[in-house]
C-alpha cells in the first residue's frame, strides 16, 4: 500500500492562535514630568508594557505570525521635553472600568509618567483630531527682547530653519505652522527666580512637523532672541482648534469645544 503523505500547511501561513477579541477601546492622556521628560518614545513603551503586565490588564493582541499588544500612540512629544497631554489608545478583551484602569496603571508606572485621564474610546481616527498643539517655554531673558522677537517673528511670511535628521540636514518653512506667539502669566510651578519669561505657543501639526526648538530657532533667526539658559519647554495641550484657534482637549466622545485647555 502506498502512504499518501499528508498535507502541509503554507509556510507562509501564520500560527492559528485562540485569541480574544477587542471588547472595549481605551484612550489614556498621560503626562511626562520632572526628569522623566528626557525619557524618549520607546522607553515609555517598554514601561506602558510592563505597567500593562503588572496591572493585569486584560490587554487584547493582534493575530498574525508576532502577535503584538493593541495599543496605539499618537504625535508624542520630543525627548527632552516635557508634556501634561499626551495619548494613547489600548484595546482590551473585557469591559474595564477607566478609572480603575487610570489607578492601577498610574501606580504601576514610575513617578513621572503618570497616567492623568482614561475614558472610553468610542470614535475612530483619533490622531487626524490632534491639529495643534499648546506649548509653554520658560526663557531666561528679558520680556522686551521677547516680545522684540515675536513681533518680528509674527511679521515675516516666511522662515526658513534648518534641522539635523537621520537623513542629513533638512530646511522647511516654520512660520507657516505658528498660529500665536504670547508671553503668557507665571505659572505654579514656574521657576521661583527672576528674570523667566513665560511663552505660549500654538503651533499647528503640519508635515513636516514643526517642533518647539524650531519655532526658537526661528526667534533665533529673525528676532535675534538668545536666552540665557537652556530653555525648558512643556505642551500643554494637544487636539483640535476652536474658531478662536485655542486648543482643546480631544479625550472625550463627542467632542466638547468649551473644554479649552489654554
Amino acid at each position: 500500500m502506498v502512504e499518501i503523505p499528508k498535507k502541509q500547511a503554507p509556510k507562509n501561513r501564520p500560527p492559528e492562535r485562540d485569541l480574544a477579541p477587542t471588547i472595549q477601546k481605551l484612550r489614556l492622556r498621560y503626562a511626562k514630568r520632572g526628569r522623566l521628560r528626557f525619557s524618549s518614545h520607546r522607553d515609555f513603551q517598554r514601561a506602558l508594557e510592563r505597567a500593562l503586565r503588572r496591572a493585569n490588564v486584560p490587554i487584547a493582541y493582534s493575530a498574525g505570525f508576532s502577535p503584538h499588544p493593541k495599543i496605539s500612540y499618537s504625535n508624542s512629544a520630543p525627548t527632552g521635553v516635557a508634556s501634561e497631554a499626551e495619548y494613547v489608545e489600548i484595546g482590551v478583551t473585557e469591559v474595564c472600568d477607566p478609572e480603575l484602569i487610570r489607578r492601577e496603571l498610574d501606580a504601576a508606572l514610575p513617578p513621572g509618567l503618570d497616567i492623568v485621564e482614561v475614558v472610553q474610546a468610542k470614535g475612530s481616527d483619533f490622531a487626524a483630531r490632534l491639529e495643534a498643539s499648546l506649548w509653554q517655554a520658560e526663557i531666561l531673558a528679558s520680556e522686551v527682547e521677547v516680545q522684540q522677537a515675536i513681533d518680528s517673528l509674527m511679521g515675516e511670511s516666511e522662515v526658513l530653519v534648518e534641522r539635523l535628521t537621520k537623513a542629513g540636514k533638512r530646511v522647511f518653512d516654520a512660520r507657516a505652522a505658528i498660529l500665536s506667539l504670547a508671553i503668557g502669566l507665571q505659572e505654579a510651578d514656574a521657576p521661583e527666580s527672576g528674570g523667566y519669561v513665560i511663552l505660549h505657543m500654538v503651533v499647528r501639526h503640519i508635515t513636516p512637523s514643526v517642533r518647539p526648538d524650531d519655532v526658537l530657532a526661528a526667534l533665533k533667526q529673525v528676532g535675534g532672541l538668545v536666552p540665557q539658559k537652556p530653555v525648558r519647554v512643556t505642551r500643554l495641550a494637544q487636539g483640535p482648534l476652536n474658531p478662536l484657534e485655542e486648543v482643546s482637549n480631544p479625550i472625550g466622545d463627542p467632542f466638547d469645544p468649551d473644554r479649552v485647555l489654554a
